[in-house]
């Protein structure tokens, strides 16, 4: 028997079916009038930073080798009859999967078909297929996908960042680990992670657009089987408030040099670091967001162009805020930066500026909810941290300037920052 209730914004006059399935599956459900598009994730809760873990039937914890929940998405597209794109090939439906830090998602858009791609969805996802062989093979094609990344200087600064950030928690480690790490993976591994984190009840279906919940409830109940309650514990190494290092440098051939800066805030549980995350987002903007002092000072100087951004980043035990960008002199803007900090912490925010930044992350929030593929991203993102996705726009519409000085005062300190910096070999 499966449960249903209608989660509901009074505030925004919107609302999306949540559905605990008699499988383990939680449903989030969100069709939308006038859309002729369907976005679909399956996702796990389950990321690369997941690579310490016991489940209530284990005695001990697992250690396994960085990189196998990317490896595992790479694998799950394979069975013994062929590979789901083959399949989805057949109604159309554009398909992809991703592994991030704290999460593995497997997708798909479609404007049609939408009964046969839901089908396809559920039922690769939920039938490994490993032999030594295949695993053997795509240890190759790993290998090679992480040596590019070892060349792309995007990469290679944002995970500078995290190393110069981080001394123990693997959010210091590539999601796709290393040619060395992902040697050790096998097929005995690959099911052992997989029987655990791809547990119905550690997993959720998130679908926003043009579709019928009937449609997707007849597919649940057809192919997915009922999963035995699992409870899984993660272990992460103690993590120190302070950095690592300060700065960090590599060169590669890169036209201007490129920068991420990181502020290492402490981590609270999983759901406040998901509602902290708002108040992060706002706080970075009145530091060095487009409407600010700072932001005009710097472009105008050429210190900064239009790659300039910001971002907060959360995890279940961690949080940071980034900016980015490209600079001719990236310790200037760091240093700007950092003392523009250091001001507001001082003297506070500027009232005009506090409810321009108001109004552009309520507005931010709020035009996420007319996209399918933002709709269904929030659902399932709100599910696995436990805040449900109308309460992020409500912390934003009840914000005070003096709420968000506290956080600057008690979250960000610039002791525990970082600068990295990819520049190209010639520069001096």
């Amino acid at each position: 028997m499966s449960s249903r209730q209608i989660i509901t914004s009074e505030r925004l006059g919107e609302s999306f079916t949540k559905i605990e399935h008699s499988s383990g599956l939680t449903l989030m459900l969100c069709p939308m009038k006038g859309f002729s598009t369907a976005y679909a994730l399956f996702a796990t809760k389950y990321g690369s930073v997941d690579t310490c873990f016991k489940t209530d039937k284990d005695a001990d914890f697992a250690q396994v080798p960085e990189g196998i929940a990317h490896f595992l998405e790479h694998k799950l597209f394979e069975s013994e009859d062929g590979d789901a794109f083959s399949r989805y090939a057949q109604t159309g439906a554009s398909a992809n999967a991703y592994t991030s830090f704290d999460r593995t998602a497997y997708l798909f858009s479609c404007t049609e078909n939408f009964k046969e791609s839901i089908e396809i969805l559920l039922d690769f996802v939920t039938h490994p297929y490993f032999t030594p062989a295949t695993v053997q093979k795509e240890q190759g094609i790993i290998g090679q996908e992480i040596k590019m990344y070892d060349d792309s200087a995007d990469w290679r600064v944002f995970f500078n960042l995290l190393g110069a950030l981080y001394h123990n928690h693997p959010v210091r480690i590539d999601i796709a680990g290393t040619v060395e790490s992902i040697s050790h993976i096998d097929a005995d591994l690959l099911y052992r992670c997989y029987h655990t984190f791809y547990n119905l009840n550690n997993m959720v279906l998130s679908i926003a657009g043009n579709f019928d919940v009937g449609t997707v409830l007849e597919a649940a109940d057809r192919i997915l089987k009922k999963a035995e309650p699992i409870r899984i514990e993660r272990k992460s190494p103690p993590e120190p408030a302070g950095v690592v290092k300060s700065f960090v440098e590599q060169r590669l051939p890169v036209a201007v040099p490129i920068f991420q800066m990181g502020f290492k805030y402490e981590s609270l549980s999983a759901s406040e670091n998901m509602r902290q995350q708002v108040l992060g987002e706002m706080a970075l903007d009145v530091v060095a967001g487009e409407n600010t002092p700072l932001y005009r000072r710097l472009y105008d100087a050429g210190l900064i162009n239009a790659t300039f951004s910001a971002e907060t980043m959360v995890g279940a035990d961690y949080i940071l805020g980034m900016f980015s960008g490209e600079s001719k002199d990236p310790q200037r803007v760091y240093d700007e930066i950092c003392a523009e900090i250091r001001r507001i912490q001082q003297e506070g925010i500027d009232d005009s500026l506090f409810e321009q930044c108001k109004k552009s992350t309520y507005g931010r929030y709020v035009g996420l909810l007319g996209r399918v593929e933002s709709v269904a991203t929030w659902m399932m993102m709100s599910h696995f941290s436990g805040v449900e996705m109308y309460e992020l726009t409500e912390i934003v519409a009840n914000v005070t300037r003096e709420k968000l000085e506290d956080y600057l005062r008690q979250r960000i300190n610039t002791q525990h920052s970082a600068l990295s910096v990819v520049r190209s070999p010639e520069a001096s």
